[in-house]
């Protein structure tokens, strides 16, 4: 993913949050998606899906069991 497009979603998250330590990051050799984090926690990917001439992008979360306790 383009850096201005990471700054844009870092942006949203934060926004949509109310939390300034989410951040979006690129992903070592993939274009298409990148990763969020929590200061250093990292909680999933957002891939980027360009189709039929629209844009959107799709947030992946996994919560293991024991993250739950």
């Amino acid at each position: 993913m383009k850096p201005e497009e990471l700054a844009k979603l870092t942006k949203y998250f934060r926004e949509k949050f109310n939390n300034p330590a989410i951040i979006a990051k690129a992903r070592p050799q993939k274009k298409d998606s990148g990763e969020v984090y929590l200061g250093e926690e990292f909680l999933g990917v957002i891939y980027r899906d360009e189709e039929d001439g629209e844009l959107s992008y799709n947030f992946s979360m996994a919560i293991l069991e024991m993250d739950l306790e």
